[in-house]
This record gives C-alpha cells, sequence and structure tokens, in this order.
C-alpha cells in the first residue's frame, strides 16, 4: 500500500500537462492551475534532492554558468520580479534575493558571472526564501481574480509565465546536474532510468512528402505560449528523405572512431574554433575507460548503450552530417524548423495536453534518461517528439506579427542574434511548454542540452543570414537615436549632455562612473572618454545586448525603418564617433535601478539619463543612490518628466501633482528628496532630443538635466 502512494504521488509530479486555457469555469481552473504550480514546484525542489550535499551547490558544472545556487534561487525570484513588474503585487520578500538571483541563465556577454561578486548565501537560507515564495503564490492563485479565457492581457498569465519558467529550469538545471562530479550527485526514487538497451537499428532514409507548413500561433490559442512563438509563418516545403530514427551513440562512434574531430575540413569555422577550445575527441557525455565506454546520465554512469541517441551540440551534429554526406555521396543536413514541423504534422501526433499516454519518451511519463532509438514509432519514424532534442539548421527569429510580452521583454530577443539555433521535439524531461508542438526553444550552437539529431538528405540549400541586422523596432529606433543622424538641428543627446556637464568633470576623481538606464550604450562609451572605467545598466536585455556587442566587436548593423514594410540597412562602427578606444573601459549588466546590486557602488559620477519617470519606485531609488556615489561626486538626472501611471504608481511620483493645493514639479519633488546629501550645482538646463519612429514621424522631447555634487 505504501507503494502504491508513492508511485501515485510520484505521478501526480512527473505526469502533468499544461493548462488548456479557454475550457472550464474559473473555479476550475484555478483549481488546476494550483495544481500545476504545486506539482511544478515539487519537481524542482525534488531535482536537487540529486545532489549528495550543499557543498554541490556552490560548484560551477559549467564554468560559462552559474553554480545551482544561483538557479534554486532563481526560480522563486521570478515569480516575484514580473509580479512586481506586472503591478500585480507591490512588496518585495527579499530584495537582496532577488537582485542577486534575477539574471544570469544563458552565457551572454552581460551575465554577471564573475565570483567575486557574489556572496552566495547558505542554501538554508534559500530554501527558507524559497518556502515564504510558495506560500505567497499559492495565496495569491487561491485570490487573484480570474476570469476565462486566459490569455497573454490577464493576470493569471504572469502566474502561468512563472510555472512555466520554472519549468524550463527543471530541465536545464538536471543538464547542469550532469555536468557535476559523479561523486557529487545521487540517484533518488522519483527518476527512474531506462533499463533497456540492445543492438543499434541500422539507420535509413525513409521519404517525407512535400506539404504545406503553417508555424505560430494567434493569441485565442488555448494553450501558454512565449513570445516568439506568436505570429506566423506559412511556406511550402518540398518533399525531403528523412532518417528513420535519431542517429545513435553507434552510427556516430563511426564518426569518432575516424577520428573526425581531428579532422578541420569536417567543422564549420565556428565549430573548428570551438574544438581546438575544447580539445575533445567525442562527445561530452561519453566517458572512455580502457577499453569500454560509458555514458554520464544525470546522476550515474552506467555502460555506453548503443542504441540510444547520440547527444551532441549543434557543431557536433554539423560536422557529423558533412562527414556522412563524403562517406554516403548524399547531401545531409539537418533539418529546417519548417522540414520538422512537416515530418511532425504528417505524423499525426497530438498535442501534449490532448494525449492520453505521451506518444514518446518526453513529459517524464516513461524514463529519466534516453532510451533506445527504436522505441517509440508514429508513421514510420522514430522519436518524431522526445528523447532527446533534436538540433536544426535555423538560428530562431521572430514570425510575422512577432510581439515582445512587455513583462518578459527579454525573452526571445537575445537570442535573434543569428548565434542560437533551434531545437525541435523535446527530451525525456520536456514538461509543460517545452512539449508542446508550438514551442520555439533555441541555444547557442556550442551548447549542451540532452540534444541529438536528425538527418535528411535534401538538394535544397538553408539560408541562414550571415549580417544580421537588429529588427526589433524599439531597440532599432534607440540605435538611430543614439548612433543615426541628426534631426531638425538637435544635437545627439550624449554630446548634448556630457558638454552640459563637462565643466564639472574638472575637479572630480574620474575612477569610475556608472550610467543607469544606459539603453544601447552611447552615453557609457561617451564617458568612457573621461572615467578610467564605466559601468552600463539597464533593465531591458533588449537594450544591453547593442552596448556588448559594440564592445565586442565594434560595429552594428540594424534595420531603420522608412515607411510601413520598407526599411532600410544601417550600419555603424565606433571608430565612427572616435569612440573604439572605449570598448576595453566599459562593460554593460542587466540590473533593476530600484533594486541594485551592493556591488554597484563606489562611482564618482552617476548619470541617470530619462529614467526616473519609468522607474516603478523612483523615491526608493533617490533614497538609496547616495549612497553608491563617492563623497565629493556628481549625480545627473535628466527626465522629461512623463509620468504615467501604467509605469508608476501616482504616490510613487516624485513630483507632477497638486501638494496642499500649489502645484508640485518633478524639481520640487528632486529638491526635497536630495538636498540633505546632495549640493545642487546649478539650475536645470533644458536638453532637446528627437527619436525617429519613421522617415515622416518624429518624437521632439525637452528633457531637463539637473546636476548635484554629494556632500
Amino acid at each position: 500500500m505504501k507503494n502504491t502512494i508513492k508511485t501515485k504521488v510520484y505521478q501526480d509530479i512527473l505526469a502533468t500537462k499544461t493548462p488548456i486555457l479557454n475550457e472550464g469555469s474559473p473555479q476550475e481552473k484555478r483549481e488546476e492551475i494550483l495544481n500545476y504550480f504545486k506539482a511544478t514546484w515539487e519537481l524542482d525542489d525534488r531535482l536537487y534532492d540529486s545532489l549528495v550535499d550543499d557543498k554541490a551547490f556552490y560548484l560551477r558544472a559549467d564554468p560559462l554558468r552559474h553554480p545551482l545556487i544561483f538557479y534554486i534561487g532563481h526560480t522563486a525570484t521570478f515569480y516575484i520580479n514580473k509580479l512586481i513588474l506586472a503591478g500585480i503585487i507591490n512588496d518585495r520578500i527579499h530584495p537582496k534575493f532577488e537582485s542577486m538571483f534575477a539574471v544570469g541563465v544563458d552565457e551572454m556577454s552581460w551575465d554577471d558571472l564573475n565570483e567575486q561578486h557574489y556572496d552566495w548565501p547558505e542554501v538554508s537560507e534559500v530554501k527558507a526564501y524559497r518556502a515564504e515564495v510558495k506560500v505567497m503564490m499559492e495565496k495569491l492563485i487561491r485570490e487573484l481574480p480570474l476570469q476565462m479565457p486566459i490569455d497573454w492581457e490577464t493576470d493569471f498569465w504572469v502566474i502561468l509565465m512563472g510555472i512555466e519558467h520554472q519549468r524550463i529550469h527543471v530541465e536545464t538545471s538536471s543538464v547542469l546536474i550532469r555536468q557535476l562530479p559523479i561523486e557529487k550527485v545521487q540517484n533518488i526514487d522519483l527518476f527512474k532510468v531506462c533499463q533497456q538497451t540492445h543492438i543499434a537499428p541500422k539507420n535509413e532514409l525513409l521519404k517525407v512528402d512535400s506539404g504545406n507548413v503553417t508555424i505560430g500561433k494567434d493569441r485565442s490559442n488555448a494553450l501558454y505560449g512565449w513570445d516568439n512563438e506568436f505570429g506566423s509563418y506559412q511556406t511550402e516545403i518540398k518533399s525531403f528523405n528523412a532518417s528513420k530514427y535519431l542517429v545513435s551513440n553507434q552510427e556516430f562512434m563511426e564518426f569518432v572512431e575516424d577520428e573526425a574531430y581531428g579532422n578541420q575540413k569536417w567543422w564549420t569555422e565556428e565549430g573548428w574554433n570551438w574544438v581546438q577550445y575544447k580539445k575533445c575527441t567525442y562527445p561530452i557525455f561519453w566517458k572512455q575507460e580502457e577499453n569500454h565506454w560509458k555514458l554520464r546520465l544525470m546522476s550515474e554512469e552506467i555502460a555506453l548503450p548503443m542504441d540510444w541517441p547520440v547527444e551532441v551540440n549543434y557543431l557536433e551534429a554539423k560536422a557529423f552530417c558533412n562527414w556522412k554526406s563524403a562517406k554516403t555521396g548524399k547531401s545531409l543536413r539537418m533539418p529546417s524548423e519548417a522540414e520538422y514541423y512537416l515530418l511532425r504534422d504528417q505524423a499525426g501526433i497530438d498535442d501534449q495536453p490532448y494525449w492520453e499516454k505521451a506518444p514518446g519518451n518526453i513529459n517524464l511519463e516513461h524514463y529519466a534518461s534516453s532510451c533506445p532509438v527504436n522505441r517509440f514509432e508514429t508513421n514510420g519514424f522514430y522519436d518524431v517528439i522526445g528523447n532527446v532534442w533534436q538540433w536544426t539548421e535555423m538560428p530562431i527569429s521572430g514570425l510575422d506579427g512577432f510581439e515582445i510580452h512587455p513583462f518578459y521583454d527579454d525573452f526571445s530577443t537575445p537570442t535573434f542574434d543569428a548565434k542560437h539555433n533551434l531545437i525541435k521535439g523535446g527530451s525525456w524531461i520536456s514538461t509543460g511548454n517545452l512539449a508542446i508542438r508550438d514551442s520555439r526553444y533555441a541555444f547557442r550552437r556550442h551548447f549542451f542540452q540532452h540534444a541529438g539529431f536528425r538527418y535528411i538528405e535534401s538538394e535544397e540549400e538553408v539560408e541562414v543570414q550571415a549580417d544580421y541586422y537588429e529588427t526589433d523596432e524599439l531597440v532599432s529606433q534607440y540605435c538611430e537615436f543614439q548612433y543615426g543622424e541628426k534631426y531638425f538641428g538637435v544635437e545627439n543627446y550624449a554630446l548634448s549632455c556630457i558638454g552640459l556637464m563637462s565643466k564639472y568633470l574638472k575637479g572630480i576623481n574620474k575612477s569610475t562612473a556608472l550610467d543607469l538606464g544606459c539603453a544601447t550604450g552611447r552615453m557609457t562609451f561617451e564617458l568612457a572618454k573621461h572615467f578610467d572605467k564605466v559601468t552600463g545598466l539597464d533593465f531591458s536585455t533588449r537594450f544591453i545586448r547593442i552596448g556588448t556587442q559594440l564592445k565586442e566587436s565594434g560595429k552594428l548593423n540594424y534595420l531603420r525603418r522608412e515607411e510601413g514594410k520598407l526599411n532600410t540597412f544601417k550600419e555603424f562602427k565606433l571608430t565612427d564617433f572616435d569612440l573604439d578606444h572605449s570598448r576595453e573601459k566599459v562593460e554593460f549588466f542587466q540590473a533593476d535601478a530600484c533594486n541594485l546590486k551592493t556591488l554597484y557602488s563606489g562611482y564618482d559620477l552617476v548619470f541617470a539619463g530619462n529614467l526616473i519617470d519609468r522607474l516603478y519606485d523612483p523615491k526608493k531609488f533617490l533614497s538609496e543612490i547616495p549612497d553608491r556615489i563617492n563623497a565629493g561626486g556628481i549625480l545627473v538626472i535628466t527626465s522629461p518628466y512623463t509620468w504615467l501611471e501604467e509605469f508608476t504608481e501616482m504616490e510613487q511620483w516624485v513630483g507632477g501633482y497638486r501638494k496642499d493645493g500649489e502645484p508640485y514639479t518633478t524639481f520640487d519633488g528632486l529638491k526635497d528628496l536630495l538636498s540633505n546629501r546632495f549640493e545642487l550645482l546649478e539650475e536645470p538646463s533644458d536638453v532637446p532630443f528627437v527619436i525617429r519612429e519613421t522617415s515622416r514621424k518624429y518624437q521632439h522631447t525637452i528633457a531637463q538635466m539637473t546636476i548635484w555634487r554629494k556632500k
């Protein structure tokens, strides 16, 4: 009886479905979402039982990722940060944690991976914090108003955003656990590894008939989706041949035994650079011991099952396809996203919420590992979904009609850089949104997931854009604003500001400066002409990635909108503005100005450009910023004071209302809030600026600049 109860509990945690959001009564859906949240949280908690002790939380499984202590905190803080951003809650539970654990989940240049910047808390502290968040979330789910259907305009969409985000990290953290030293992990009852292995089947190519493919969905779709899933792309795909099975360990072993890891001709330039850097000769999860091979699973090592799918990154998969093409005389490659969908759609596979039992090794319904490649068949092909993710040839980009969700504006756009390739089909641990047809996840080509590949034979070439052009319209507008042409005789904003404050720079120490709300980074680079080190911070990685790209490459391409669908391709270089020498003196990170990490302190100058009227708590920001500036240091604030309740609740406005019956301006508020700690150096100055939207539409705005010296 005890085992029966335990099995039922495990199934409640493992075999879950992402909710259908346009069916059922509000009360039924509330209960379903509450249970979905509880199962997600429990699965996340139980995953870390795979670690043998608390010390394992502080190990870096991958030098380009945080230790696991970050991720166990991150999934909880995500709920708080998004709910505050959405205005659903107002109070933080633990401001320090909600800053420390906020950013750092993909290998992005703006992720702060310097261990010296982190004083990681005890595991017990993080677990206690998680417990507080869980209690708050359960109460919120029970009490928050709910109307059907749920869509991305509703408050419950933000709750589902947190749940599905947590499920992503269950999978990605399982990969990091898999990379920890074997002595730091242990098996747990919840996760049952497949025990089946036989001789690997011989792969063969089968025909996939031509057909039309539609990618994307609209806002009325019944399932939760990330912003990159919405929109539409339709195309006709010609017939091609696809491998019956995923590439098995046995099939890939031929590539290894041919010493292909040491032969540059099979590799792309990016791939060969990676091989030289890693000095690898076989897949990362394989282990060679004398005359036999082992496979590293999440928490154990087993004899290498030759009939299980090989797990590699895109670069290895591409080299294999090049090698096999030469060996067979066929044109082999991985499928495009549309070609994968043609294969899947012709297999007639139901979407995750609608199947009774998973038709593949997915959703944790079968195993907690891969399994033989000939275990799950649909329409003549095996593992169309599940077992391991399948790399595609396509970098991810937005579909026609793509829009950024306002409460998670950096989920997708940082990956629209031609460096993140789509993976399709899901793995054994893909649950929730990860397991649905429309999901569109992408990883850097050298990244490891539970991912393998299937090859296809096709004479059709996949066109991949070599020169990436920034297409995010808001970001492109700011690129033009900060680096583009001068309009209506109005000077570049950063240069105007530097000119107005330049006389106050002469008498101060010029060691460090902070550019808060740096957007695409022009002021950061300009300040580096005067300071030894400048840090640019912005709330959105949509902007931060531009500054980072400029720091790394010194140039940027973007699309400037002209009229309707007409665009102009633009390019600029830092050398155009005499800023190239500034590259080594700047750094860019994502941060919340109202909840900054303690390391952002000790500045000789802080520039807060057009920032305060877009903060959710500007009074808190102004009360804390003095402690981040050195004595005698300068604070420069510019703003057009366009206070809006959609960004800032009125009680948090610094000014722009009547106080005691009299007009109370933002400048009045700044004097009241800052005068105890700062000296106002001169009367405010007006700084005009122009933001170009199209060739015939411009925003002409006048900001006010105030300059303060810390007493």
